[in-house]
């Protein structure tokens, strides 16, 4: 399969993952109804926020999870029928040398594909076969797919050796298969795969509410109460508490640690503390610069900065930005509940005021 029809063919199945946590990729598997990630990505959490090409953000329980081969399997989202039909390949007909294509989101960037070769087909690490591959993959990439030239999915893209020069490592769809093959009956169900012996564990069937009923290793659940999973705490409580008096809903507004994103009417507004500098920062993105008439814009905006006191307008390349900046010792829910609001509300008014006063173009967005 040509590498710019693997890529079209993906684009539709890969989907991105987000907990309090940090982000990550992850990939739909239509024969087993279900999206495959890596362990680590969604961290003990009993749910995470998934977005895709074909459908909007929301919320996914986490169904398996196995730490020994770093494996997760999550609900595919609801309502959406259109996903392309992703199959697995056989990890035993490779070889070192073998194209391969790694697909994610790293550093937010999305639907990022790297092209590489395996390095070694047959890495062991911790007693277990990885494929190396010199495909650049970064934070971000860790859940996503690692494609071969009949596009198959032929591992999971899991981890880099960093300070390598694209030093990084793909679990075998071999293990993937097996352990999708092993939870299909149960699918639905919570399940821990024992680090152990490898028996998939339920909290109902528990030895003594504890230990594995095969080989007697303790095992952990994720708390039933949402609130029980790893608490929000310091700023960023704080931060998700305004938004969450505002209206907004906090699963679906984070993108990572200190990290969140609401919308506006039309504006998207990103939120970001940044715990060095004591700054919670707030841009509104509303529109680019127009074509013609830029000294006119330059000039209103300049007047409205005059005016305005807690906001203030900038331009990020040729993008105009509305943007709130507080320490984080200023801020509290109420002052911050009224800061946001106010930033919110003139949001999405600029937005729409500059592109009929002045010709202002709307933002592109990533199809």
């Amino acid at each position: 399969m040509p590498i710019q029809e693997t890529i079209e063919h993906y684009q539709n199945a890969v989907v991105q993952i987000a907990t309090k946590a940090g982000t990550g990729t992850g990939f739909y598997l239509p024969a087993y109804d279900l999206i495959v990630t890596n362990n680590h990505v969604i961290r003990d959490m009993r749910q995470a926020t998934i977005k895709g090409r074909t459908f909007g953000k929301q919320l996914s329980k986490v169904v398996f999870t196995d730490s020994r081969y770093d494996l997760a399997f999550l609900m595919p989202p609801v309502n959406v029928n259109d996903f392309p039909d992703l199959k697995l390949g056989d990890y035993s007909l490779l070889h070192d040398g073998d194209e391969v294509l790694a697909i994610g989101h790293p550093y937010g960037l999305n639907y990022t594909a790297t092209q590489g070769v395996i390095s070694r087909v047959n890495r062991v690490q911790n007693g277990i076969n990885y494929i190396q591959i010199d495909a650049a993959i970064n934070p971000g990439n860790s859940g996503g797919p690692l494609v071969n030239a009949q596009g198959e999915v032929v591992g999971v893209n899991t981890f880099i050796i960093r300070g390598g020069d694209n030093l990084g490592f793909a679990l075998p769809s071999s293990y993937v298969k097996e352990a999708l093959d092993q939870y299909l009956p149960m699918r639905g169900q919570i399940v821990i795969r024992c680090p152990s012996c490898s028996t998939l564990v339920t909290p109902q069937s528990l030895d003594d509410g504890k230990y594995c009923p095969n080989c007697g290793t303790r095992i952990e659940f994720p708390k039933q109460e949402a609130s029980d999973e790893l608490p929000v705490t310091g700023m960023a409580k704080t931060i998700e508490d305004i938004l969450e008096k505002i209206g907004f809903n906090v699963e679906l507004a984070r993108v990572g640690t200190n990290h969140w994103e609401v919308e506006q009417g039309s504006a998207k507004i990103k939120i970001g503390y940044n715990p060095e500098n004591y700054f919670v920062v707030s841009d509104a993105f509303l529109c680019r610069l127009p074509k013609q008439g830029i000294t006119e814009v330059y000039t209103y905006l300049l007047q409205e900065n005059f005016r305005l006191k807690s906001t203030l307008f900038s331009l990020q390349t040729d993008s105009i930005v509305l943007s709130a900046l507080i320490n984080d010792l200023e801020l509290t829910v109420d002052t911050g509940t009224t800061l946001f609001k106010k930033l919110f509300e003139q949001a999405d008014y600029y937005d729409t005021y500059l592109i009929e006063q002045f010709g202002c173009q709307e933002l592109l967005e990533e199809k």
